[in-house]
């Protein structure tokens, strides 16, 4: 980590703009945030991800791999406004990074590539945009691609995303040929040379004709979506270019349309008008309605004003060779070096040693942070990813970034003895750093367990420990992380839990039903509650302390299902009977009992064993098609869906995920190395040959 000793001033939050690179893999995130850098005089020399010289893509195995696979905020000025910009990771397997990313951003650049359009990673990073309310403007990248088409990439975001995109360039040229685009608001042409400068002028003839029906539809869309526009229109059949701009500007904040400029960042092609975009279209963290809380389980609001109490979430935590190093964004108030503030989670102080602004793996000394900046702090000690930093004579707590459940597991052990420790130091520092991973001891093996997103999340981690601590670590075969529901559930299955060992005895008696939650049309294993507990005992024949206690020891038998002891799922829960004894009863008694007879329901249901599934789109030569249609079958796989594309078939299929192990290499051999494919989790199916009543016990 390099630090830079000098100072930078803070800016006011009515000119920051706190933002994300969204995309699929390869779409071209991060090569776009280098450009943005250079542009902006952030850096003086272009860094490519196939050389391993970009800024945000840092780390040692981002640079073998040329993906990004850590989340990297820079910070840079353009047009008098600071610009807090985060390069997230396309693959599927680092999604959480992106989760907690948009938690913190308060507006996006979607970046598509002009040959796929949407590809599957960008509809899922689209959609947890969505879920977050981030306003979004679209990049449609690599123009000078064979095969690159503006008007296809428009029209998939329209289809796929269910969005309005309100295009506001045009091409000039194709494919090798594209050098410019056509400004639709100014009516300009702007044309770049190869060493990255443009110049304006007129549209050129032969584009005048189709630029003035191009920007007559951006005029007719945005009218329909924005009343002072429609207004404007319906009275001087034309909108004026102040008036687009702000219909523009509002119908972006609303997410009722999406901006959608083009261009090619690997050629220096588009980026100045992305960020003029950026600046005029996306909001400020004033723009945003106040960030909420809750204190004593009140809800408050904190406004970004910097005179306001102090409160920020941490969204990231590195361990450096140097120290921890904290990211946080500021929603109110302002910190400054060598205060103190308030974990209001953990209701811990922490005292702040330094601020730093962030630029990937270097940073920058300021001696404050103000609401709406997004900063890095040294000298907190214990704060973790999803804390609520505040003033301690305010506190408050902000909701965390949602963690999403661990699908596949791994062995993991030492080689040495000596190194055990060491292994478990390592492997508290990496949970530390990302939420999205777990440890833990099979109580049965004894072996130690990491479990993560996906075959890549795991590899990375591993080899993570290995670099980071100079551990050598014996991995065992990933496993997915199965589920047990029910089928068929049971009738009035009674419990009678009495135990008498001197002095005052346990009591309690229940009568309860099962039944699957999808028989009853309120969710299951694949959306919905996992679990649902209701009591209809009537004439108080079970005192509601104890009925609460019966719930909590039904929760307590869902951590091992008969199958295999896996975690029980989709399941219904009904209290119809119960008895209690005037000296013996107590709700330890009753959530004992509660649990046992739970337990007995469920060996005596037909149950059903959940396997992890995913969607997989593949995309190999068509001559290729057949071999890898028969190998997805042999996978299990179910087809969904096939499109021709340009040479190359595109196949959409349902795969478990147990199946997709060791699948890149079996592509490539089937493919001459010229297939590539993506997943992306679709939650639970049932496995195969489920398990009938009376086979259920382990």
């Amino acid at each position: 980590m390099r630090t830079e000793l000098h100072r930078q001033p803070t800016s006011p939050p009515t000119d920051v703009r706190n933002l994300g690179i969204l995309a699929h893999v390869d779409a071209g995130k991060t090569t776009v945030t280098e450009r943005i850098l250079y542009l902006t005089g952030a850096v003086h020399k272009q860094g490519e991800v196939h050389d391993g010289t970009t800024v945000t893509d840092f780390d040692s195995q981002e640079r073998v791999r040329g993906i990004t696979i850590f989340a990297a905020a820079v910070s840079c000025s353009w047009d008098g406004h600071r610009i807090n910009l985060i390069d997230t990771p396309g693959h599927v397997d680092f999604s959480d990074e992106v989760e907690r990313s948009l938690r913190v951003l308060d507006g996006a650049i979607a970046v598509f590539d002009a040959v796929a359009g949407v590809e599957p990673q960008s509809e899922s990073v689209w959609r947890q945009a969505d879920r977050h309310g981030v306003p979004r403007i679209a990049f449609v990248n690599k123009l000078d691609r064979a095969g690159a088409d503006l008007d296809t990439a428009v029209a998939s975001i329209r289809d796929r995303l269910h969005t309005v995109p309100l295009v506001v360039q045009l091409p000039i040229g194709s494919e090798d040929g594209f050098g410019g685009v056509v400004d639709l608001l100014r009516m300009r042409a702007l044309v770049w040379a190869d060493d990255g400068t443009f110049e304006e002028g007129r549209v050129p003839d032969a584009l005048r004709e189709e630029a003035l029906r191009r920007r007559r539809l951006l005029e007719e869309t945005a009218a329909e979506l924005h009343p002072a526009t429609l207004e404007e229109f319906c009275a001087e059949s034309s909108v004026s270019e102040q008036t687009l701009r702000a219909a523009l500007r509002d119908l972006t904040r609303t997410g009722e349309g999406v901006v959608v400029l083009c261009g090619s960042a690997y050629r220096n092609r588009g980026i100045e008008p992305l960020l003029e975009a950026v600046v005029a279209y996306l909001p400020s963290p004033l723009d945003v309605p106040p960030v909420r809380g809750t204190l004593d389980g009140a809800v408050q609001e904190r406004p970004a004003d910097p005179a306001a109490p102090f409160a920020a979430l941490v969204f990231k935590v590195n361990s450096t060779a140097t120290g921890r190093l904290t990211c946080l964004r500021v929603y109110s108030g302002t910190i400054r070096k060598g205060d103190t503030v308030l974990d209001a989670g953990a209701r811990r102080h922490e005292r702040v040693g330094r601020i730093l602004r962030v630029q990937a793996g270097r940073h920058t000394d300021v001696d404050t942070a103000v609401a709406g900046d997004i900063v890095a702090v040294i000298g907190l000690k214990a704060a973790r990813a999803g804390a609520t930093l505040c003033a301690p004579a305010a506190p408050l707590v902000l909701e965390p970034p949602d963690a999403a459940d661990p699908v596949v597991s791994v062995a993991v052990e030492a080689r040495r003895r000596t190194d055990a420790e060491r292994l478990v130091t390592a492997l508290a520092r990496l949970v530390e750093e990302d939420p999205s991973l777990a440890v833990r001891t099979d109580p049965e093996t004894g072996q130690t367990v990491l479990s993560g997103m996906g075959e890549l999340h795991l590899e990375v981690a591993v080899e993570k420990i290995r670099r980071a601590h100079e551990l050598e670590i014996g991995v065992g075969r990933p496993q997915v992380a199965y589920r047990e529901t029910v089928a068929r559930g049971v009738s009035g299955l009674v419990y009678r839990h009495v135990k008498q060992d001197g002095g005052a005895g346990q009591f309690a008696h229940v009568v309860i039903d099962t039944e699957p939650l999808g028989a009853t049309g309120d969710g299951g294993a694949d959306g919905g509650p996992d679990f649902v507990f209701r009591s209809t005992v009537v004439g108080g024949r079970v005192p509601q302390e104890h009925v609460r206690a019966v719930e909590a020891g039904c929760r307590d038998a869902l951590a091992e299902g008969p199958l295999g002891g896996h975690p029980v799922t989709g399941l219904r829960v009904t209290l119809t009977d119960g008895a209690t004894h005037s000296k013996d009863s107590s709700e330890m008694a009753f959530r004992t009992a509660g649990r046992f007879a739970l337990r007995e329901a469920l060996r005596a249901s037909a149950m059903v064993l959940l396997e992890p599934v995913a969607e997989v789109t593949v995309t190999v030569p068509d001559d290729a098609v057949g071999g890898v249609l028969g190998d997805l079958a042999a996978r299990r796989g179910r087809v969904s869906g096939s499109a021709a594309r340009a040479g190359t078939a595109v196949i959409t299929a349902t795969v478990p995920l147990a199946e997709l192990f060791g699948y890149a290499t079996r592509l490539r051999s089937r493919t001459q190395g010229r297939g590539t494919f993506t997943t992306r989790p679709t939650g639970y199916a049932p496995a195969p040959n489920p398990v009938s009543p009376g086979t259920a016990a382990r």
